[in-house]
């Protein structure tokens, strides 16, 4: 084998000893074969359930001869039965004096009142309520992504414009006015909500009451811009949500009165405000300095979401509350939780801590609920310990031998004794199999610095005339999926950290690989990662695929179908700028695409973090082919990023992109595997 060039980014270390020496291999089953995964799937979940289709006498295509199940699927009755720990839960405090006394309210039931929502509806064409609610916190954040893009690029363009004009005046003052005259803005998220609000791809258009079907309690958000395109709280500033006069109009709310609240937003805004959990003490809105200290600088009125607060108490219903708490990983600088229904049980007016008049409203959490989260998650750090000895079941401090620039520790509380991940070789960067000669006649850019910065880069002009990436927090973000990335390579002069070389960069995000009860060894993450962050590559032997098709009993083996997709070949999804971006391609690319991949990665053997990555028919994860030193396509490096906002402990995820039917064994007969991602919308069947 012969040390890869330039596609793996980094040097290829020599091939450290076995990580885990003397630890037993898994046990395939004995009628299996190759099996491979691809890039054929976009970030969004496929296609009907498995289970309702019938299955045909025969498949076809060239995946048509038999194939091994991947050992992370291999399923044992015994460990079935036993359930994923759970995460232990806390609560929180606080009290301030009151002039009127609390009455004592008896505990009410959240079955109490059947709200507007209290079923799942038919919005989504059969897609469950919480597929829809992922769906649209991906076309926010993909609007949010562009926007920020666009304003970013506006910025640029002001500076150097006012630079210019400096320039003209022979360095004189003046310019200062001008900046900020034509400051970029700071809320692309709020040109996300009107853009979706134009096009129609907000979840809910009209206010309800109660539960929001696929938001449970201890979902976050973001900002409030996300809730708003959900409709959990439909106003990107008020704290108080509530339905309008227009509503009294409307089949089943004749006998209330309007206005009517519907949510709450807790976020440390009023300083009279009481948070014991379960109960509520909430000051009005109105007369507060939002701009300045927060405090009250004037009486407020019964009015407005005043008013709907009071009128919920005598009509009894529902309120959802959310609280905000400061968080350095959202770009608000807050993130957001759902806590449940509560009810209005009591409202009074009394002088604020400043004097003025305020209306105070008590509420008080309904039962039956799933307990409280907001301790937890506002702590969600703390439940993934900051050390990896801390961990329980630590079978291997960190998977890499020191490789990866983060430690990357292993766990195992499923087996007993516990074992860590037998029989591999960790590598960072890829190994180029003998007679694969990567291409290195390809040109680079002539920027300095962050290409960012640059309008006539001609690595953006590659991508479409558009960086890919835009950067948050020194992290890059991949602004949508695309048919293929080109990134600065080798040749360019730009410096190492441009936005433009984001997949290169190594983890970015502290990740365990951990023993699953029922799906083999998985990965989760112990930060918070944001969509379009990048996870890490799918690294392996670069070879042939004819030469891995007599490899029984390999499941790691992952097709670069990069251009297959690219041309929508075998039912593959095509992805933005496949059309435009094949004549840029690598002279070879622009012949008829064969109908399978002409190599592969194999990471049977040896490979990284991302050997261990799970499948899941609702995936967290999406592949992403990127190109660094060459044009090649065929021979793209294979990535995986973040398509939702993956929250610490959860598990990371992609979809593996088999085809139904596809595994047949020697006597033809079609091999079933069942799937255990445990989704809402599984399709129950691997392949």
């Amino acid at each position: 084998m012969e040390a890869m060039d330039s596609v793996a980014v980094m040097e290829v270390a020599a091939v450290p000893d076995l990580v885990f020496v003397g630890a037993a291999p898994l046990t395939p089953p004995a009628e299996a074969s190759v099996l491979r995964r691809s890039a054929r799937c976009l970030n969004r979940p496929r296609g009907t359930t498995y289970a309702e289709k019938e299955d045909p006498k025969q498949s076809t295509g060239r995946r048509g001869h038999p194939k091994k199940k991947r050992d992370e699927e291999n399923h044992d009755p015994a460990v079935e039965a036993q359930a994923p720990a759970k995460v232990a839960r806390k609560t929180p405090k606080a009290d301030p004096k009151e002039k009127k006394p609390m009455p004592v309210v008896e505990p009410i039931s959240v079955t109490d009142f059947a709200g507007a929502a209290a079923e799942d509806d038919a919005l989504g064409k059969g897609k469950s309520a919480k597929l829809r609610v992922k769906e649209t916190l991906r076309a926010f954040n993909s609007h949010y992504l562009h926007l920020v893009q666009e304003e970013q690029k506006r910025a640029q363009a002001v500076i150097q414009e006012i630079e210019a004009s400096k320039n003209k005046k022979g360095g004189k003052k003046g310019g200062e006015d001008e900046i900020k005259e034509k400051r970029p803005s700071k809320r692309p998220d709020l040109k996300a909500i009107t853009r979706m609000q134009e096009n129609n791809s907000v979840l809910y258009t009209e206010k309800v009451i109660g539960q929001i079907p696929g938001i449970d309690v201890g979902d976050q958000f973001y900002s409030r811009a996300e809730m708003v395109v959900l409709g959990i709280h439909s106003h990107w500033l008020n704290g108080i949500d509530y339905m309008g006069m227009k509503y009294k109009e409307m089949k089943g709310y004749a006998n209330l009165s309007f206005p009517l609240a519907t949510c709450i937003v807790m976020s440390g805004i009023y300083e009279d405000d009481l948070d014991k959990a379960d109960e509520i003490i909430y000051t009005g809105q109105g007369g507060n300095d939002l701009l300045g200290n927060h405090r009250q600088i004037g009486s407020q009125k019964l009015a407005r979401g005043n008013l709907a607060l009071k009128n919920s108490k005598d009509n009894g219903n529902p309120i959802r509350v959310i609280r905000g708490h400061m968080a350095k990983n959202s770009y608000t600088g807050k993130v957001y939780t759902y806590d449940g229904l509560y009810k209005v049980v009591d409202d009074w007016v009394q002088n604020g801590v400043q004097g003025h008049v305020v209306f105070k409203y008590k509420l008080k959490r309904l039962e039956g609920q799933p307990s409280l989260t907001t301790s937890e998650v506002r702590f969600t750090r703390a439940e993934a310990p900051r050390n990896i000895s801390e961990l329980p079941g630590l079978v291997c401090d960190d998977i890499s031998g020191g490789q990866e620039n983060i430690p990357i520790p292993a766990t195992n509380l499923v087996d007993d004794p516990p074992v860590p991940p037998p029989g591999f070789v960790y590598m960072k960067s890829l190994k180029i199999s003998k007679g694969i000669k990567i291409p290195s006649d390809c040109t680079g850019c002539d920027c300095e610095g962050d290409c960012a910065s640059n309008k006539n880069c001609s690595c953006a002009k590659l991508n479409g005339s558009d960086l890919p990436y835009v950067s948050f927090k020194d992290v890059g973000r991949l602004v949508e999926p695309k048919a293929v990335v080109f990134e600065c390579g080798p040749n360019c002069s730009c410096n190492r950290n441009c936005v433009n070389r984001t997949s290169q960069q190594g983890l970015q995000h502290r990740l365990e690989v951990f023993k699953t009860a029922s799906k083999g060894w998985g990965v989760r993450t112990w930060d918070t990662i944001l969509p379009g962050a990048p996870i890490c590559e799918y690294v392996g032997v670069l070879s042939r695929t004819e030469d891995v098709d007599s490899l029984l009993h390999n499941n790691y083996i992952f097709d670069i179908d990069c251009l297959q997709t690219m041309k929508g070949l075998d039912g593959r999804e095509k992805r933005a700028g496949s059309d435009m971006q094949l004549p840029s391609l690598h002279a070879e690319n622009d012949s008829e695409a064969p109908p399978a991949p002409e190599y592969c990665i194999d990471a049977g053997s040896i490979g990284n973090v991302a050997r261990f990555i799970n499948h899941s028919c609702n995936p967290n994860l999406f592949v992403q082919c990127v190109l660094t030193s060459h044009k090649d396509v065929k021979l793209a490096k294979v990535m995986l990023f973040a398509a939702d906002t993956i929250l610490p402990l959860q598990e990371l995820c992609y979809d593996y992109g088999y085809v139904l039917n596809s595994v047949v064994s020697a006597a033809g007969d079609i091999i079933k595997l069942p799937c255990y991602c445990g989704a809402p919308d599984c399709r129950k069947r691997l392949y």
